[in-house]
């Protein structure tokens, strides 16, 4: 009989994180009990925290999860826990313990779930570790918490040292926190890709503009991008059309001022391959920074799958596809590559570089390991 797992990671839909693509793949053949976010930050009183809340609040109402992307799989039970994020003290550590003990345990009792394996993909749920029963504690880093903008560094990296100790199995995403984090019980596991999804082909988006070639990005908008080296390339590219899809988190005053500049609002995972298949180049033109270093974004292998030409900025994720991407180190650099795609066919051999890395293979490499 399978061993059941218990997840301690990021909200569960919208666009999903690589622990949800592994999770949806371990959880066909087992149970799996899903914990929403505990939080790597303290609240503040911000509108984004306060709507943020109200959601948590409705989703702890509702008896099934109603998140706008991601399916749910049948055998996986989804818990939206209350608590106090990223609590500092002993005395509130404690009581965090008490209330999500509270809120989970006689889920996880009522369930009878075999052996579990608590699955942790944020330092701050360590606390939760020898309070359900579990046999096993895997610490899935996808990131490098000290470089990642926006969290509680100095809390979150006393959690994460306490969860390097206790954990059985560490689970990291690229070599530079391999190295970070070297260990005996330390194993890296490259992000994967949902192939099919974004190599078969699909029907373009309709928000996508026409009359100009393409060039495009998806994700977060957030301070990892080069604004300044994209609002000089656009400057310079008006012949070109320039769209970015995903949620805006700085100010991009500067970059839509531009007649050829195009932001939509995130889309379902799922229609993704409707936008970076159809523009004519895909862009990661990111900041050179320690979370950058330590990333794997997910986009790069899905821009490789859908086979559209790639620019991007220079990190070290891109070691193992070098030859197939346009890398560059300056906004000339960026203008001509622009040139250049119009100008080449496409390189079809990239999608052969990333066919074997689908996301169902990935989670039997991470039960093989867990299995030994």
């Amino acid at each position: 009989m399978q061993q059941d797992v218990i997840v301690f990671g990021e909200d569960w839909g919208k666009l999903p994180s690589s622990t949800q693509h592994l999770i949806k793949h371990i959880a066909k053949d087992r149970r799996v009990v899903w914990v929403n976010s505990i939080g790597l930050r303290k609240p503040r009183v911000t509108w984004h925290d306060l709507t943020r809340l109200i959601h948590k609040i409705i989703a702890k109402c509702r008896a099934k999860s109603t998140q706008q992307d991601t399916v749910i799989p049948d055998n996986m039970t989804i818990i939206n826990p209350l608590t106090i994020p990223v609590p500092k003290w002993s005395l509130t550590r404690k009581i965090c313990q008490i209330i999500l003990k509270k809120q989970i345990v006689p889920i996880v009792e009522r369930l009878q779930l075999n052996s579990p394996i608590l699955w942790l993909s944020l330092p701050t749920a360590v606390d939760m570790i020898g309070h359900l029963n579990e046999e096993k504690v895997v610490y899935y880093c996808g990131d490098d918490f000290s470089g990642l903008s926006g969290v509680e560094h100095d809390t979150v990296s006393q959690r994460e040292e306490e969860l390097l100790h206790k954990a059985h199995v560490i689970f990291v995403s690229s070599q530079i926190l391999a190295d970070k984090l070297a260990s005996p019980k330390t194993f890296m596991i490259p992000h994967g890709v949902d192939y099919q999804l974004f190599s078969n082909p699909t029907v373009a988006s309709e928000l996508l503009p026409q009359g100009k070639p393409i060039a495009g990005f998806y994700g977060s908008i957030s301070a990892w991008l080069d604004l300044s080296l994209l609002h000089e390339v656009i400057a310079k590219m008006p012949t070109w059309h320039f769209v970015f899809v995903g949620k805006v988190v700085v100010d991009v005053s500067a970059l839509s001022q531009f007649p050829n500049v195009f932001f939509y609002p995130e889309v379902a995972h799922k229609e993704l391959p409707r936008f970076s298949q159809h523009w004519d180049v895909s862009i990661l033109p990111f900041v050179d920074n320690a979370q950058i270093r330590a990333c794997n974004p997910l986009k790069l292998r899905e821009y490789l799958a859908a086979g559209t030409p790639i620019i991007s900025t220079d990190f070290p994720a891109l070691a193992p596809y070098r030859e197939v991407i346009n890398i560059i180190h300056s906004p000339q650099e960026m203008c001509e590559a622009l040139d250049k795609t119009l100008h080449t066919a496409p390189i079809k051999t990239q999608q052969k570089l990333v066919e074997r890395e689908d996301w169902s293979i990935k989670a039997l490499d991470v039960m093989e390991i867990l299995a030994q």
